[in-house]
């Protein structure tokens, strides 16, 4: 089996990089001079939800290769969302827990990583797009 079209190559790497995130510590908090604490998604519910809310919506994404469309906008939609995360993370680390410090090679990272990955498979649905357009105009 050959797969055709990378974008679903790197939907699905998107979403497994989510999933690593929604297990991984985002920050650390220190409780005392010798003890630091990690901070998990399940210590975030809003953050939680909406991750779970963009692996989600990348999962789904993935089946929607017969519409175009639609999946570029699925796409588009979760970008948006990871944006929101990155955001809600910043905020909760920096506001709700003024003594927490981001894991910059954990949580930060994947986010940065799966929205990267998603605009990589956008950019490749528009070249698919594109090509199909032209071809439509040959007709």
């Amino acid at each position: 089996m050959v797969i055709q079209r990378w974008q679903t190559v790197l939907l699905a790497l998107a979403v497994i990089v989510m999933a690593i995130f929604c297990s991984t510590p985002f920050a650390t908090v220190s409780a005392t001079a010798e003890q630091v604490e990690s901070v998990y998604l399940k210590d975030a519910p809003v953050l939680m939800i909406v991750s779970i809310l963009i692996g989600v919506v990348l999962f789904l994404s993935i089946f929607m290769y017969k519409d175009l469309k639609r999946q570029m906008t699925m796409t588009l939609v979760s970008m948006v969302l990871l944006v929101a995360a990155i955001v809600t993370g910043i905020f909760i680390v920096y506001y709700a827990m003024p003594d927490a410090k981001l894991v910059i090679l954990g949580g930060v990272t994947l986010l940065v990583v799966t929205f990267i990955l998603a605009l990589g498979a956008y950019s490749m649905m528009n070249r698919d797009r594109k090509l199909l357009d032209s071809y439509n105009r040959l007709r």
